[in-house]
């Protein structure tokens, strides 16, 4: 029998997706699934965006310019500028999701065997797309303990070495919420430039920041013009996931070309979700303002909630739709299996992702979970309540 690669082995499966088996056949078996493991919002796609698929005049489905339609990169450009970013269209090139803005980012500025210092936990594709390019990925550790704040600069230095490319971010960050401060950005922006390194800041949560706080990007510093690589999506900012249209921006030019190469060879973005995400950025102010009142709301019931069970230590989240919580068992993978698999409360459960999942230090977040509160508030109560009714029972 043909032998499978030794990269396609060492891909991690998703620590979001691999319990969908056990939560299909808990439905089955007529249980209710709370889905806590996604970050799919339960937030309207705004009306505008579903409307341009809808009323087109289309006949033939061509394809779109590699890099994306001039009219939605420089509609992207204007966004960007009222977000007070100096953007041009020719600085974006428009991918299949921010997936594929990660995988084109990566492919573009390592080799196999380079290096990429990231933050942990942290997204778990990070991971599998830098395997999948031959990539090491150096953790470098925060703690649940000081809410996942940005680690001590000596602890990035002492982890760089010549096979190092990048430094890694998401901000705010999944799965953490965590939002980074200016002064933490200024001090990561000190740190590519001393060892003349890229710095990818994942931003696709850029407006979901809570309690008055302020998303700074890397794109607002000065001086790193060709050190500065953006990932971005319309995925969570217009609860558009299944669209699939992110992008990457940066002001290096080399970059830039690097990465259209990569996407000329997967011909084109798909033209519909391009129509779609256009017509997105026409989206009212007011839609994000009643967005991310709710996510506030949802986020303190959430944590308000889990406080109350005993053991359950949980980070506060400054900003993006998730938290993840410590639970008081050895092994949050059994556990969230457990829930799904022998477990019900009158004919309910809920699904959590598994937080070692989004580490790749072994052994770290072994008894951590990361939970989305992209359900409405009286779900989410309902949702701990099990968590605790499940709690007490698996540890009987």
């Amino acid at each position: 029998m043909p032998a499978i690669s030794v990269k396609g082995n060492s891909m991690p499966q998703s620590p979001i997706r691999k319990l969908v088996p056990f939560a299909e056949n808990a439905k089955k078996e007529g249980v209710h699934v709370f889905h806590l493991n996604i970050g799919q919002p339960d937030i309207k796609t705004p009306q505008v965006a579903l409307d341009a698929v809808k009323n087109n005049a289309i006949e033939v489905l061509s394809y779109a310019r590699s890099e994306g339609s001039e009219t939605y990169r420089q509609k992207l450009a204007n966004y960007y500028g009222d977000n007070d970013i100096n953007i041009e269209a020719n600085d974006i090139v428009v991918t299949t999701g921010g997936s594929e803005a990660l995988l084109f980012t990566i492919g573009s500025i390592t080799d196999p065997g380079d290096e990429i210092i990231i933050p942990e936990p942290f997204y778990a594709n990070y991971n599998g797309f830098s395997i999948a390019s031959g990539v090491k990925v150096v953790p470098v550790i925060s703690s649940i303990d000081d809410n996942f704040a940005l680690p001590k600069i000596e602890d990035f230095e002492k982890l760089i070495t010549p096979k190092t490319k990048a430094i890694l971010i998401c901000n705010p960050g999944n799965p953490t919420g965590y939002l980074y401060s200016k002064e933490e950005i200024e001090k990561l922006k000190q740190i590519v430039l001393k060892h003349d390194l890229f710095l990818i800041a994942d931003e696709v949560y850029r407006e979901f920041s809570y309690d008055g706080a302020t998303h700074h990007s890397i794109l607002k510093e000065d001086g790193i013009a060709n050190n500065a690589i953006v990932i971005d999506s319309v995925s969570k900012r217009y609860s558009m996931c299944g669209a699939r249209i992110g992008c990457i921006v940066s002001r290096n030019k080399e970059v830039i070309s690097t990465a259209i190469k990569f996407a000329q060879a997967r011909l084109s973005p798909p033209t519909y979700a391009l129509l779609a995400s256009e017509a997105a950025l026409d989206t009212p102010k007011s839609y994000f303002d009643d967005v991310i009142g709710e996510y506030v709301e949802r986020r303190n019931t959430l944590i308000s909630e889990l406080e109350k069970i005993e053991g359950v230590k949980v980070a506060k989240p400054k900003g993006a739709f998730y938290c993840v919580a410590e639970l008081p068992v050895d092994d949050a993978d059994d556990f969230a299996q457990w829930i799904l698999e022998k477990f019900h409360h009158n004919k309910q459960t809920i699904m959590v992702a598994p937080a070692s999942g989004f580490y790749s230090t072994k052994g770290e977040g072994k008894n951590q979970v990361r939970i989305a509160y992209v359900l409405n508030k009286a779900d989410l109560v309902r949702s701990v309540e099990i968590l605790k009714i499940a709690l007490e029972e698996y540890n009987k």
